[in-house]
């Protein structure tokens, strides 16, 4: 991830979705967490687009850890989403990509964690892959035990004491051709590799219409992963 994440078209794609939901710049610094920040694309990415931000990482892994602090700048913490190790109400936004569908993770203690952690009227934004049907050994090889459908991650928010305010499936044009790869050529491993530079700025090119469209309240209706966003009312 650290070697290519800088410049890979999903991991582009992502940040530039999860950038256009962020709420607009406060009086006082927003406090966010990223909740499994890997080796911290996403905060050194905010580091660039959102100063104003003040963000701390969690991540499990410590290379993974010690390598993000590194890369962005931003302070990390040792820890799991199932035993968050913040004071309650420590946040305004938690963001978390690809993380409440690991194995390791217990889904509703950690969705009770993120809404401990957050201050009321504070914000949870996820990104999941959806899904159970695609499972795969991409999902075994980063160790994903379950995808979702927008319906069940609305359920589990509500569930867990969110109020869903959006939602969209995002990675919609290409999905015919995930489908493809995931089901009649599947890989050995993790799909996560380099492309020709051609192919990656051509992936990005169709992801970043979606961005587009998704920034201006539209929804797409499916896709190989969803984006959604909800608020801690009390």
């Amino acid at each position: 991830m650290a070697a290519i994440e800088d410049q890979f078209w999903w991991f582009q794609a992502l940040r530039r979705n999860m950038l256009g939901w962020l709420p607009p710049p406060a009086a006082a610094p927003l406090r966010l967490l990223d909740a499994g920040a890997g080796t911290g694309g996403w905060l050194k990415f905010l580091a660039t687009h959102r100063p104003d931000i003040a963000a701390v990482g969690l991540e499990f892994d410590g290379q993974a850890a010690v390598q993000g602090q590194a890369r962005c700048g931003r302070p990390f913490v040792r820890g799991t989403v199932n035993g968050l190790p913040f004071a309650p109400g420590s946040f305004d936004l938690i963001t978390s990509s690809d993380v409440l569908c690991h194995a390791g993770v217990e889904e509703a203690r950690a969705l009770a964690e993120f809404h401990a952690a957050l201050k009321p009227g504070g914000r949870l934004i996820l990104s999941l892959p959806a899904y159970d049907w695609l499972l795969s050994e991409h999902d075994r090889a980063v160790h994903n035990s379950r995808r979702y459908t927008e319906p069940r991650l609305r359920q589990r928010l509500t569930a867990a004491g969110f109020r869903p305010v959006r939602s969209s499936y995002w990675n919609s044009l290409l999905f015919p051709l995930m489908v493809l790869r995931r089901k009649l050529w599947p890989s050995q491993g993790s799909d996560v590799s380099a492309l020709p530079p051609l192919v990656d700025a051509g992936f990005s090119l169709l992801t970043g219409w979606e961005t587009a469209w998704l920034r201006s309240g539209g929804h797409l209706p499916f896709g190989g992963s969803i984006l959604i966003e909800a608020v801690k009312d009390a």
